[in-house]
């Protein structure tokens, strides 16, 4: 008896009633929350099908990739949620890197900001082979940004404030890299139409480098401004498309491979030499042709050829900054016969 009227009393307290009259059902509770985002919402045609939302969710099942069906054409891939399995911790929205996003969240409200976040077009890091471990970056950065481990330096990208100053104080040119992050397709195609031009121009002065006597220099100058219009049509910005440049023809080297045609005998040795096939037979003119597309400039068919029909040739770049404006700049070029051709003498 008297358990019952503990049991009667425990009820009748007033915080129990309270919250038996206050309690929210299980759907207050999923609808409502105060502490974490909104369901996922899915924009399935902005989405590109990368799965990186599948890889950072921590919610085993609450995500997958499916593909609408479509008999004409290859159909709509898009992550799909399931509510049942959700955290709704946003980070499937935060990796989405489909412009606009395919996922979408409310605000987290776990998230205070303790730090701010500087933008920067630009990512820092150390080329390992060519660091000679001076520890001139080290020692100015401000932030402490640069450390060590296993005797090797890193830069950490929490703590950068992309201020550049490890980049200006670097002795060794390339050692430290800031990489710009948008664009990258764009200065690849930069960096190629650079490269191709410079080895046009220098196989333009094909009688010249010809005529070039042994152990000689044939020196050259280009202006960068004739490259202007085509390289600011690919990176519009002209303070990446400069440097972009700069760092191109500063560190290049190409080999320059010439045929002097009129010495040419159809032995056809360098054609079963070359590891490509980019040096063919033409059936209708019966002449030896090589294909500069396919060509690795790799000196096999010179040191093949019997007859001096191939010639080799190194050019080397360098850039002459203008002071006033960057591409008012000259391109010094030098070009010699290579080492390889100088040995080939004795």
């Amino acid at each position: 008896m008297s358990s019952i009227i503990w049991y009667l009393y425990e009820f009748a307290r007033k915080a129990w009633v309270e919250g038996f009259f206050n309690a929210k059902s299980e759907l207050d509770i999923v609808e409502k929350p105060d502490r974490f985002r909104d369901f996922p919402d899915v924009v399935k045609e902005n989405c590109i099908g990368c799965g990186a939302c599948t890889l950072a969710c921590p919610s085993p099942l609450a995500i997958k990739l499916i593909r609408d069906k479509d008999e004409d054409k290859e159909g709509l891939t898009y992550p799909e949620i399931d509510n049942r399995a959700c955290i709704r911790c946003g980070f499937c929205a935060e990796v989405c890197p489909s412009k606009p996003k395919t996922i979408y969240c409310g605000e987290n409200h776990l998230i205070e900001e303790p730090f701010n976040i500087v933008p920067s077009k630009r990512k820092y890091m150390i080329d390992d082979f060519l660091c000679i471990k001076c520890k001139e970056c080290m020692n100015i950065c401000q932030v402490n940004a640069i450390g060590e481990k296993d005797n090797k330096f890193y830069v950490d990208d929490g703590k950068c404030i992309s201020c550049g100053d490890c980049l200006n104080v670097c002795p060794v040119k390339g050692a430290m890299k800031g990489i710009f992050l948008n664009n990258l397709e764009e200065q690849k195609s930069s960096i190629k139409f650079i490269v191709n031009k410079l080895e046009k121009y220098i196989e333009s002065m094909e009688q010249e480098l010809f005529n070039l006597p042994d152990k000689k220099i044939l020196k050259l100058e280009l202006p960068l401004l004739n490259f202007h219009d085509e390289i600011i049509e690919k990176i519009s910005d002209e303070e990446i498309a400069f440097e972009v440049v700069e760092n191109t023809i500063n560190r290049l080297k190409i080999n320059i491979i010439l045929w002097d045609y009129d010495k040419c005998n159809q032995c056809k040795l360098c054609v079963d030499e070359c590891p490509t096939g980019a040096i063919k037979v033409d059936s209708q003119s019966n002449t030896v042709k090589r294909n500069a597309e396919k060509c690795l400039r790799c000196s096999i068919c010179y040191q093949t050829c019997p007859f001096g029909v191939v010639k080799y040739f190194v050019a080397k770049f360098f850039l002459e900054k203008d002071e006033n404006y960057a591409f008012d700049s000259i391109i010094k070029i030098t070009v010699k016969a290579s080492q390889l051709a100088q040995w080939r003498e004795y």
